[in-house]
Parts: structure tokens; C-alpha cells; sequence
């Protein structure tokens, strides 16, 4: 039995997973690359090898087959990602899968996502466009209409297939009726947009109707904005990693905006610290991690996910935000006591649970554990639950 990876060869989270398998006394993955994967629109695997997709960014070339943008920093082109992407799933063949396809048609599409969540009882935040009878948000009208149509004055619209806050904005309506967004999308003089790492406020409402119209047509997911939880000051929310339906790893993010990624200037916050604040505004800390496994239990057949998991002001709630099916890149953070992923990573966690879960008892390599040395945390930056 052999790891196989479908990644981007230069890409740390390959070199990551790969140094976890090897520390678990195995080969090397074999490694095929998302830009010839996309070129010859299919991949063979031995029925024996265990296969792992990684995410396909931070590669220009990739972006370019996925998007068909020459540049990887415009936000525009995320539907067509998404169906490059599904169509490249489609074409992989054999193997023993650790992403299932169906599942992560639904975690790359954030309106079904959401409806997904909401049907198995997650707590969400309130959406007036997830569902199968959710109007489409054409434009910054539609978005005006459901603000008032259904009393969001503060609300967060996001690309339906985007990720690490591509296209999101936070809008508010602000006193006097007037409208600011707050987002990390650069609106260029020729009406272009683009990511940027320097999150911005938008005052005028014809800047931000022209970044909504511009983002519609990839499809729009709104949601309620609910008032994180602060800590020193910065709102707060956390990404739960979990692996084979149980949390093992948390960090706590902070910003300074309602952004909280850490490549936009969030932080590492103190999860010790989140942990206590649960508890004294009454949350157990086994059930906030409760409602993370309860959200990855949505998605069985992946062996791994990251939960966004927003708690509320005061720790009064949580709801989950978001799932990601990439959301374990995490450097050097270990696992969370009683997890049974304590002194690992996030990818020596994967790689003892695949083997846990698909190695024969009688393989030699099925009692092995892999070991990683702790490192401190790097600085790097039933019914419905929809919260009100």
C-alpha cells in the first residue's frame, strides 16, 4: 500500500504530507501534478495506492487551465474554476480515495454547502440564498432586495466557489442608510478586480455595486453577519481541523477587520484563552468541538476538513461559517489533548488515520505510528439551525 498526492509539486503542502508519510516509515508519495492532470483530463491509480488531492493554488499555471485569467490575482472566474475542477475529478480513475467527489462538489459550492449543513442540524448563520429554491443574486440589486426582504442590515456576500476570502465583502448598512463594505477585493479603474493582501473599506455604493455586479455572474452566497466573539480587542473565530470524523487540531484567528485569514493580517490567537470564555459563558469545550464533527460528519467519505467555527459575542453561541476541504495547512501546530492526534501535525494525523482506517490488521505498517517533534506555533499571518 502506497500514498499517491494530486498536487502542485512546488507547493508546501505537498512537501508537508510527503514528510509526514515518509516519518511514518513509508515511501514517498507518488506524486502527479494538477497541470497534467488538467492537460490530459485524467489520472490512473493502483487499486492499492491510497489517493490524497491537495489544493490546487498558489500556481499560476494551474490557475490559468482552472480560471482561463492570465492573471492569478484577478477575483474573477471562480465558476469556471469550479467546473474545470469537477471536471478533472471526474477523469481520475482507481485508487483508494481520501476526497470523495460528490462530497467535494457540495464543499466547493458554499450555497449547498450551507443547505447541507443546515438539513443534518449545524448550526449556520441564517442565508436567504442557500437551498435548491434559493433565489440567484443577479446583482447588487437582488443583494439590496434580500437586506431588506429579510431585516440583514449587516451581511457577508461571498463567492459561491471562492476561497481564502476571494470576493468576499462584509457589508453594513451604516447611519443614514448608507451602505460600506469591508474586503480584500481591489476595484481597478477599468472595473477589473482583484485580490489584494491589504483589506479596504468601500464608502461609496456605486464602488460597491460595481464590485457585486461583477462577481454575480460567478454566483453569490449571502449570510447573516453575526458579532464574533473578541479577543484583545480583535474579533475572533477559529479553524477546527478535523480528521476521520474527530477535531484534532485548533487555532484561533484574530484580525483587525472582520477578516480574520491569517494571510490578510490575522493572527494566531490564544486558544486557551477561547477555551475558558466557552466555558464560563456555559459552552462545554467537547460540544464546540462537537459541532465541528457534526459538520464533517456531513462528509463521511473525506477524511479531512477544516471548520470555520464562528462563535458569537460573549461565547453566548457558535455556528459554523464554512467547510473546507483544504483547510489543514496549519505548519507546525500539534494535536489537541484527547484527540489521539497529540504530538502530530495536521498531516501525520491524515496519515495515521488513512492507515488506521485502510491498512489489512495483519499489514506490518498498521501499528505503526508516526511521530512528529512538537514545534511551537509559527507567527505566520434533524431540523435547521439557522442563527438569526
Amino acid at each position: 500500500m502506497r500514498f499517491a498526492v494530486v498536487g502542485n509539486p512546488e507547493n508546501r503542502r505537498v512537501a508537508l504530507f510527503g514528510q509526514a508519510v515518509r516519518a511514518a516509515g513509508l515511501p514517498a508519495p507518488r506524486l502527479l501534478a494538477w497541470a497534467d492532470v488538467l492537460r490530459a483530463g485524467a489520472a490512473e491509480f493502483a487499486a492499492d495506492e491510497l489517493v490524497r488531492l491537495d489544493s490546487p493554488g498558489e500556481n499560476a499555471d494551474v490557475d490559468r487551465l482552472l480560471r482561463g485569467a492570465e492573471d492569478p490575482t484577478r477575483v474573477e472566474g471562480s465558476a469556471r474554476w469550479y467546473a474545470a475542477l469537477m471536471s478533472a475529478l471526474r477523469g481520475l480513475r482507481g485508487g483508494i480515495r481520501l476526497d470523495d467527489p460528490d462530497e467535494l462538489a457540495v464543499l466547493f459550492d458554499k450555497r449547498r454547502c450551507h443547505a447541507a449543513l443546515a438539513a443534518a442540524g449545524v448550526p449556520v448563520p441564517y442565508s436567504p440564498t442557500s437551498g435548491a429554491d434559493a433565489p440567484p443574486v443577479r446583482g447588487w440589486d437582488d443583494v439590496r432586495t434580500l437586506m431588506r426582504e429579510h431585516r440583514m442590515p449587516r451581511l457577508f456576500a461571498k463567492l459561491a466557489h471562492g476561497s481564502s476570502a476571494s470576493g468576499v465583502l462584509a457589508i453594513e448598512s451604516a447611519a443614514g442608510g448608507r451602505i460600506r463594505a469591508t474586503t480584500s477585493v481591489e476595484l481597478g479603474p477599468d472595473g477589473r478586480l482583484f485580490n489584494s493582501l491589504r483589506v479596504r473599506r468601500y464608502d461609496d455604493e456605486r464602488q460597491i455595486a460595481a464590485i457585486v455586479d461583477t462577481l454575480a455572474p460567478d454566483g453569490l452566497h449571502l449570510e447573516r453577519w453575526l458579532p464574533k466573539a473578541a479577543q484583545r480587542g480583535r474579533p475572533a473565530d477559529l479553524r477546527i481541523v478535523v480528521v476521520a470524523g474527530k477535531a484534532t487540531h485548533a487555532v484561533v484567528r484574530t484580525g483587525a477587520s472582520p477578516l480574520t485569514n491569517l494571510h490578510l493580517g490575522g493572527r494566531r490567537g490564544d486558544l486557551d484563552a477561547a477555551r475558558a470564555a466557552a466555558e464560563t459563558a456555559g459552552l462545554r469545550w467537547t460540544d464546540v468541538l462537537g459541532v465541528c464533527e457534526q459538520a464533517a460528519a456531513r462528509f463521511p467519505r473525506t477524511l479531512c476538513v477544516g471548520v470555520d467555527l464562528l462563535p458569537a459575542t460573549r461565547w453566548r453561541r457558535v455556528a459554523v461559517g464554512e467547510v473546507n476541504a483544504f483547510g489543514d495547512l496549519l505548519p507546525r501546530l500539534t494535536g489537541l489533548p484527547g484527540s489521539g492526534a497529540e504530538g502530530l501535525d495536521t498531516y501525520a494525523a491524515q496519515v495515521a488515520a488513512a492507515l488506521a482506517r485502510y491498512t489489512p490488521r495483519d499489514h506490518p505498517s498498521h501499528s505503526h505510528h508516526p511521530h512528529h517533534p512538537h514545534h511551537p506555533h509559527e507567527n505566520e499571518t434533524g431540523t435547521a439551525h439557522a442563527l438569526a
